[in-house]
């Protein structure tokens, strides 16, 4: 799936933009060429900035100030993407999650924003989240469009328009865990500014009475009471990014993993879970951080 160019034939110098920084830089990475756009490069006073994520510009990175460092950079997340076992075609899905639809020219002059967004599985079952964009400062030279600097890994909300104040939650794009993971994240970097944390929830009514008898039932149960509670301070179960699970027996651990999953949407929550004593007649004991605007 190659995504044809979106700017008309008129258009020469948003065409050119975008072969460069779209279908060029794609199949370069693909096969871990930097000599495919070396040329694509203004070597002189070249900046490229990392945000790390973060909207708050004290926050950002001064990576990269020769190209060269950017080049090693690019060429260590080209081995990576390489050595990932995929469960989709890597062309295909590095075509679907990448778009640039938006360049702004004066004279000589242009701004990028290279957009990427969203999921890409793996062979192992795993998810792959990208939700960032890349702003490229690019100039004209000698009549060809060269980038001259960055500001990379800015966040970024695909409908913001629809989900004012959203959180937002990332998974750096090298992290990685083991093929029997559950159903959650090794890492999130998460932006917000409020911190809601609830107590540890348990299958109890209102009543002070255990609901359910099967590690399954009270696992709803208590999932069902972690969301009470969470939505007591504005929040629901996608605004959690860290879970403590405590539980009675792990060998009931894929009884409970198989509700888990059903209440969580990805970027999944962080999660440690460990076996405990907990108080007669409780099976399992949730923790949830949560955060807010």
């Amino acid at each position: 799936m190659i995504i044809q160019n979106p700017f008309p034939e008129t258009d020469k110098d948003r065409r050119h933009i975008w072969e460069m920084l779209m279908k060029r830089d794609i199949d370069a990475f693909l096969q871990e060429d930097w000599s495919m756009i070396a040329n694509d490069f203004i070597t002189d006073g070249f900046t490229g900035v990392d945000a790390c994520f973060s909207n708050n510009p004290d926050e950002w990175e001064f990576k990269f100030p020769d190209v060269e460092l950017y080049r090693t950079a690019w060429l260590k997340q080209a081995r990576y993407f390489k050595a990932t076992e995929w469960a989709e075609d890597a062309e295909a899905c590095l075509w679907r999650v990448t778009t640039i639809s938006d360049i702004g020219l004066s004279g000589n002059t242009a701004l990028v924003r290279k957009k990427f967004s969203g999921d890409i599985a793996k062979s192992d079952g795993q998810k792959t989240t990208l939700n960032w964009q890349s702003l490229f400062y690019c100039r004209k030279k000698n009549g060809q469009w060269k980038i001259a600097g960055f500001t990379g890994y800015l966040p970024y909300d695909a409908m913001p328009a629809a989900h004012p104040g959203k959180i937002t939650m990332h998974v750096p794009t090298h992290a990685g865990q083991h093929k029997t993971a559950g159903p959650y994240s090794p890492v999130l970097i998460v932006e917000g500014k409020k911190l809601v944390v609830i107590s540890g929830q348990a299958a109890i009514d209102i009543d002070g009475n255990i609901k359910g008898d099967s590690i399954e039932a009270q696992t709803i149960f208590t999932l069902q009471n972690c969301s009470k509670a969470l939505e007591s301070a504005g929040c629901t179960l996608q605004d959690v990014f860290k879970v403590n699970v405590y539980m009675k027996d792990l060998a009931q651990w894929e009884r409970f993993n198989q509700i888990y999953r059903k209440y969580f949407l990805p970027p999944l929550p962080v999660r440690t879970a460990v076996q405990t004593g907990l108080l007669p007649g409780l099976l399992v004991e949730i923790e949830l951080w949560a955060i807010k605007n």
